[in-house]
């Protein structure tokens, strides 16, 4: 698989975790289950958002304000979270103060967590596969 397509699908991944544990632990922060549809939507404009925001927001951050710099993740996803929950799509609604304070930081720390785990889950698996494939060259 291309590095590219394991990267984008690794980002994927680590925002719908980040969704669904910010689901699991905050009462005001609401995954639509019944349209699972606009679930996949959110998490899918919700990554793109992710991509584009951070350098843009960092750049705005470096030139007017740059004690914002060490908070460009929790900022940048908390503007991601705002435009997915205003889109008309469904799948992600927050209702409540606690949700929008907590919920942007729960979806931060698990979705930094998981872009540095999974990939090194991946690479263990690829290591192994690789070495499978070695190994059964050699018996030939």
């Amino acid at each position: 698989m291309s590095l590219f397509l394991t990267r984008t699908l690794i980002f994927v991944a680590s925002s719908a975790i980040g969704l669904i544990v910010a689901d699991l632990l905050l009462t005001g922060f609401t995954i639509e289950w019944s349209k699972w549809w606009g679930f996949v939507l959110c998490v899918l404009i919700f990554t793109v958002l992710q991509s584009l925001l951070a350098p843009w927001i960092t750049s705005m951050a470096n030139r007017y304000a740059p004690a914002l710099l060490g908070g460009i993740g929790i900022i940048s996803t908390f503007v991601a979270l705002l435009i997915v929950v205003l889109l008309p799509i469904g799948g992600l609604r927050i209702t409540d103060a606690l949700g929008w304070v907590l919920g942007p930081v729960v979806v931060w720390i698990i979705t930094a967590v998981c872009t540095v785990v999974l990939p090194l889950l991946l690479i263990k698996r690829e290591v192994r596969e690789a070495a499978a494939l070695k190994a059964a060259a050699k018996k030939r």
